[in-house]
């Protein structure tokens, strides 16, 4: 078997290659290297690119990653980028939906559920989205070049010509058109957003070992803030009268405020208590052990995951602000621009997704229609008219 073969079976490995490193420089916070510590001037034209057209630091790491898996594929098959067809981006894609993902934990069986959740566990490979996400990064990455007149003649990364004209000219609230996928492209299923329930909810905040946690978990599910956007919380951000607390948002990157339940902020302040008020500008969260740190994404993440352990539980971070987007989109005190606004949703459309029955409430009820007694016919006796009987008693 060939390297390319191996590779599309997901047999073989990437030749660990190259890296991407903080640069500190604004027009380029993150460049692709290889392995003598040299740019790879072609990525980072396109880096640069993305970074003067207002992307975030992030969106432009997240983006060199991409490429610098797309160009560990090229080095191992010995195809130069400028001459790269749709074929090597069939290695890619077979390479990323065999290979073991370094980031999960996948389980025995792939096409279980967990029974306390009713989430799918994780697969070995990367994800659908994933998959979809690296083909959008490298066709990007060639439309720029085409653009100046560098790469291949046509884009390697095939597209739906008839699907993307449907998609442009498509409104928010229109539903999406049915047509057949770009080649290579994945099914991803528009599922449904996952909440937690009130009850796995006490019980996950039950299993909680300290205040700063139960403080975290606490701001998570009452302000629908995402991980980053509260990791990077600031003591000067806490109106502890307006009950709220702003937050860089990771959309627009502007600072927004957020609404806080009391009892979050309760433990915020127990929190603190323990902890000490941070210096204006210094993060809230940090360490617990040794030399105080700022709090970490990762550490974060560990602290959630031995959690689940203990509870045989699989829920995330996101899950935490699907179930704040519920709790708020189903009660009738509020309307769906005031919790788009607190969502901070482009689009209603998107807000509308968490207007829905509750999966649990729904096999709730059905239980109680189940033990419902059966409620019996009466049968006229022999002898008796049924129209009479209909008569006298009503039917």
């Amino acid at each position: 078997m060939g390297v390319r073969e191996e590779l599309l079976e997901g047999c073989g490995g990437l030749p660990q290659l190259g890296e991407v490193v903080a640069t500190g420089r604004g027009s380029l916070p993150f460049a692709l290297v290889d392995c003598a510590g040299a740019e790879v001037e072609a990525v980072s034209r396109f880096l640069r690119d993305l970074a003067l057209s207002d992307c975030s630091p992030l969106t432009v790491r997240s983006y060199a990653m991409d490429l610098l898996r797309w160009w560990r594929i090229l080095v191992a098959l010995q195809v130069d980028w400028q001459q790269a067809t749709a074929d090597e981006v069939a290695v890619m894609v077979g390479w990323l939906r065999s290979a073991p993902n370094p980031q999960r934990r996948p389980a025995a069986d792939h096409a279980a559920v967990n029974p306390r959740t009713g989430k799918p566990l994780l697969q070995a490979g990367y994800a659908r989205a994933t998959i979809n996400h690296a083909l959008s990064v490298v066709s990007a990455f060639y439309t720029f070049h085409a653009q100046h007149g560098r790469g291949p003649v046509v884009n390697p990364v095939p597209v739906s010509p008839r699907r993307r004209a449907l998609l442009s000219h498509r409104g928010p609230m229109v539903p999406v058109p049915v047509r057949r996928r770009a080649p290579l492209r994945q099914k991803q299923p528009d599922a449904p957003p996952r909440a937690i329930p009130d009850l796995l909810w006490d019980e996950l905040f039950a299993a909680l070992s300290c205040v700063r946690d139960q403080a975290l978990m606490a701001l998570f599910v009452s302000s629908a803030a995402r991980a980053s956007e509260l990791l990077g919380l600031t003591g000067d951000r806490v109106d502890w009268a307006g009950q709220r607390f702003w937050v860089v948002s990771k959309g627009s990157r502007l600072v927004e405020p957020v609404p806080a339940s009391p009892q979050a902020l309760t433990l915020l302040a127990l929190y603190l208590d323990e902890a000490g008020l941070p210096a204006p500008g210094q993060p809230v969260w940090r360490t617990l052990r040794g030399e105080p740190r700022p709090l970490s994404y990762w550490a974060l993440r560990r602290m959630l995951q031995r959690v689940n352990t203990r509870l045989g539980t699989n829920w995330t971070f996101h899950d935490l602000r699907h179930t704040a987007a519920t709790r708020m989109a189903n009660d009738s005190a509020l309307t769906l621009p005031q919790v788009q606004t607190i969502l901070r949703h482009r689009n209603i459309a998107d807000t509308l997704r968490y207007v829905r029955t509750d999966i649990d409430e729904l096999f709730s009820r059905l239980q109680q229609h189940f033990r419902r007694p059966r409620v019996e016919q009466i049968r006229p006796a022999a002898g008796y008219a049924a129209e009479d009987m209909a008569v006298v008693f009503g039917g």
